[in-house]
């Protein structure tokens, strides 16, 4: 960590406006004018709207991810979490992974915390749900898949495999439709190489509390896609709720009850819950409160953008707020890092202005829908020509070079290439072979060892059960 008395922009969170707002400040900062310094849990950057391929296995899993460090190597990138903010003092309380906790000092603040998975207080939700907010929820869910159909195919009991091939996925927007389709697509592939599963034993469920799914792409496309999904055989139950999930046994309000092992939970975000303690204005929502030039509301050194910030819209009109993706993240974050600079040589800023331009989502290979903006035309595509869409301005907007070759790369393997249809399910418990392997040995050895060289605790043990 620098010691250096030049003046510290602090970035709290490294994701994709923490990432390019602090590329953009040091693009535009002069030699030696000050420290940019960013912290975050997690020493990469994850690019979200690539998750669902990642668990269909569509991309590498790294390929998702942007190293902090390789891509801001001019500045201080420290691997934790800040947990309070005192901003008379201008000092940020790190809490890094392993040690006592410190003060850091600071004279420029960025907020760039991001949002977490919004839930609810169901009973069974925590113990078995499967988010999808990061990209070791997108492996596990991967290896979680196959490892169900791996035990469908083993076993004679039905209860077990009834349970193992039931899927259930709750929220209907963008992040779980395109979950559900990319993971309904995967196992329709892998079912193949499964002599005793076949895709009409499985189940595929997805329920939200809204009367429509995809309500970015508008009610037309919306309505395409969920009589596609229907049609790959999903079941969907929209105006429904999730009363409980207790050991995997899922009861919906509207009296369906279903067993399953693979409960996906996409029901939305909400800003990060850690805003709550730094003493910043925030909307009724949990958001940051900024202003137009993303200035947090009654400071002068403090800026936020991304999902944790409340950003009007001006393109939209008085009282809109910019919606939470990737479209206005990447324009946030560039207008933000330009703000800092000019506030911190005392000139003008600049407003965030940005008309909307569209969305697309993927529902599995060659499947899509899109909505392309062009002035007051609206342009709409499904199927095959919208999932080229898709694919084709994500990998544009995906951070940096080498980055962007790799997704490409992936893709065009994918062409010529069956997806790999193999479960590690081990990597979550990597020692567990060892631990087996190793326990035995260690308790030889233990009953071997002279008694003046055991604990006498384990001694009276000894003795007491012999007597």
């Amino acid at each position: 960590m620098s010691t250096t008395e030049r003046p510290r922009i602090l970035v709290v969170g490294g994701g994709y406006v923490g990432l390019y707002a602090a590329r953009r400040i040091l693009k535009k900062m002069r030699y030696g004018e000050a420290t940019v310094t960013v912290v975050d849990p997690r020493s990469y950057m994850t690019y979200q709207p690539f998750l669902p391929e990642a668990a269909a296995g569509s991309i590498s899993p790294r390929h998702v991810v942007v190293p902090l460090r390789r891509v801001l190597p001019k500045a201080e990138v420290l691997t934790g979490r800040v947990s309070n903010i005192d901003q008379d003092r201008k000092v940020a309380v790190v809490q890094p992974l392993v040690g006592e906790s410190y003060e850091l000092p600071f004279d420029y603040l960025v907020i760039a915390m991001g949002a977490v998975s919004r839930t609810f207080p169901i009973p069974g939700l925590a113990e078995n749900g499967i988010g999808m907010k990061g990209i070791e929820e997108a492996i596990g869910l991967r290896n979680h898949v196959l490892e169900q159909l791996d035990k469908a195919d083993s076993t004679t009991d039905e209860d077990i495999r009834r349970k193992a091939l039931t899927f259930v996925f709750v929220g209907g927007g963008f992040a779980g439709a395109e979950t559900i389709g990319e993971v309904e697509d995967m196992a329709r592939d892998a079912a193949k190489y499964y002599p005793n599963v076949k895709r009409e034993d499985m189940r595929f469920v997805l329920v939200d509390a809204a009367d429509k799914i995809l309500p970015e792409v508008g009610p037309k496309l919306g309505q395409w896609g969920l009589e596609h999904l229907q049609k790959r055989g999903v079941e969907i139950y929209l105006n429904t709720s999730m009363n409980s999930c207790v050991d995997g046994h899922v009861v919906l309000k509207n009296g369906l009850e279903v067993d399953t092992n693979t409960l996906v939970w996409t029901a939305g975000v909400k800003p990060n819950p850690a805003l709550a303690r730094f003493g910043l204005p925030l909307g009724p929502r949990g958001h940051v409160d900024t202003g137009a030039t993303l200035q947090v509301k009654g400071t002068d050194y403090i800026w936020a953008a991304g999902d944790n910030a409340q950003v009007p819209d001006l393109a939209s009109g008085e009282g809109a707020w910019c919606p939470p993706n990737a479209q206005h993240a990447l324009r946030q974050a560039k207008v933000l890092g330009d703000n800092v600079i000019s506030g911190m040589r005392g000139f003008p800023q600049g407003e965030y202005k940005h008309a909307n331009k569209g969305a697309v989502a993927g529902l599995g290979l060659h499947k899509g829908v899109a909505m392309i903006v062009m002035g007051k035309m609206k342009i709409k595509l499904k199927g095959r020509l919208a999932w080229y869409m898709h694919r084709g301005y994500h990998g544009l907007a995906m951070p940096t070079f080498n980055r962007k070759i790799r997704v490409i790369a992936d893709w065009t393997l994918g062409m010529f290439l069956k997806r790999e249809v193999v479960s590690l399910g081990a990597m979550e418990n990597p020692r567990e072979e060892f631990y087996e392997a190793a326990a035995p040995v260690s308790a030889a050895a233990a009953a071997k060892k002279p008694a003046a060289d055991k604990p006498a605790a384990d001694v009276a043990a000894e003795k007491a059960k012999a007597s």
